[in-house]
């Protein structure tokens, strides 16, 4: 039970400190807004921030948004808790462990974003923000901005005339832009949903409730929610 704990462990910290590490090179390289092309119409380093809600929207303002953080804190715990509680059943899939810890994962590293940048960080509004400035962050603790990068434009090309409603607009395919904390959320819920189903018929004939899995999952689902940017 050890080693696949161990083995957890290493997925999840491995996660995030590529995570972490490429957000804080992005903040304190880049001004947001301007971009880095790895791969010309393909790959594109492209910094933007946001709250970490669902569609960008707002939320009741400053107080939805510390309402938010303080909600994803818990279902990180939940998470969490549920995660390393299954870890030490042998019949459960290492692969079902993996994907739980993938989403745990990607839940912490953005809330690391909202809960401390603000306060290590200055703006990047037409600047490069700095590390721990001396006039202090841009803003208090958990109402800092997710930094996001990854911008895969693949399809870039004007509708046609004829095409009702867009016709003669620009499209681009793809138009989110996105972290690795994304990225990791986004891998751990598909990989349930396409190899890891079964798993929780495994739980119910072995009498196992199903309500603290169903709760968990939908608390993941929340994380989810937290739409990309678009360039």
């Amino acid at each position: 039970m050890k080693i696949r704990i161990y083995k957890l462990l290493a997925i999840i910290f491995s996660v995030l400190i590529a995570d972490q590490s490429l957000k804080f090179w992005i903040k304190t390289n880049l001004s947001l807004g301007e971009e880095i092309v790895v791969i010309k119409n393909f790959f594109i380093l492209h910094f933007v921030e946001n709250n970490g809600m669902a569609f960008g929207f707002e939320f009741a303002g400053e107080y939805g948004k510390l309402f938010l953080s303080i909600f994803r804190i818990i279902a990180v715990i939940a998470i969490g808790w549920y995660l390393f509680r299954l870890a030490r059943q042998k019949e459960i899939s290492f692969g079902f462990l993996a994907s739980i810890a993938l989403i745990f994962t990607g839940a912490i590293g953005n809330i690391i974003d909202s809960a401390f940048y603000g306060m290590i960080f200055n703006h990047s509004y037409g600047q490069v923000a700095e590390f721990l400035p001396e006039g202090g962050g841009y803003e208090t603790f958990l109402h800092g901005q997710v930094v996001d990068m990854f911008y895969f434009p693949i399809i870039q090309t004007t509708l046609p005339e004829w095409l009702p409603f867009w016709g003669g607009n620009h499209f681009i395919f793809f138009r989110p832009v996105f972290n690795i904390a994304d990225s990791s959320i986004t891998i751990g819920i598909f990989s349930i949903l396409l190899f890891y189903r079964k798993q929780f018929n495994t739980f119910k004939k072995k009498g196992e409730p199903s309500e603290d899995e169903a709760k968990v999952l939908d608390t993941a689902a929340e994380e989810t929610e937290k739409v990309p940017n678009e360039a």
